[in-house]
């Protein structure tokens, strides 16, 4: 599995920056999985979210917190999706980023997703006082989405997992992820050591 590859997105706008994967998808199956807007947001482990309000079909009003920066900084802004070929745009009403954009390619073993922040919209002296508000999340997205999307070729098939990734875990805050996934790692071994004691009682003493 490749790591993102970082950059500066000159092609798209002086001010951009850019992350790039390999998925197991193909591009059309890519293009469709991004179609869910919220459930792409919300793979970002830096980003917590305490509204998410669809709007209309292409619209959605979101609150919350990044947490990419020390400190993290508030949003409160609506996001708008539109396709545009082999590509999808989410454009942003407020904040120092104009726009974020999807570019689905096709690769020998699956496709290529690539993810380009640009932010022109804003002044060269608007974005230098505003430096804290960059996002910084990037590339840490896009290697979450990697491995959801390598997961999501293996399980998605089954109904419980599917279910419980858009039930229980898509909803969590990233932090509240973690800890659940602990628990569950933790109840997994208490689980071992009974079977185990269970195991030498048995051997033991029948």
């Amino acid at each position: 599995m490749q790591n993102p590859e970082p950059g500066a997105a000159t092609a798209a706008s002086e001010d951009a920056a850019w992350a790039s994967i390999k998925t197991p998808l193909t591009a059309t199956q890519l293009q469709e999985f991004c179609r869910d807007i919220e459930r792409l947001y919300r793979i970002n482990p830096f980003i917590e979210f305490s509204t998410w309000q669809q709007l209309d079909a292409y619209r959605y009003r979101v609150i919350g917190r990044n947490l990419s920066q020390t400190p993290g900084f508030d949003f409160d802004y609506t996001l708008t999706a539109s396709e545009q070929g082999d590509a999808l745009l989410v454009t942003y009403s407020q904040g120092l980023k104009t726009s974020t954009r999807f570019q689905f390619e096709d690769d020998p073993l699956g496709s290529r997703l690539t993810i380009i922040d640009d932010y022109a919209g804003a002044s060269p002296e608007d974005r230098k006082q505003r430096l804290g508000e960059v996002d910084k999340s990037l590339i840490k997205w896009a290697g979450d989405l990697q491995l959801y999307l390598v997961m999501w070729r293996r399980w998605s098939w089954l109904a419980p997992w599917r279910w419980y990734m858009r039930r229980i875990w898509q909803p969590l805050k990233p932090t509240a992820r973690r800890i659940l996934y602990m628990l569950l790692w933790i109840s997994l071994v208490e689980v071992a050591l009974l079977i185990l004691g269970f195991t030498v009682y048995w051997l033991e003493f029948t």
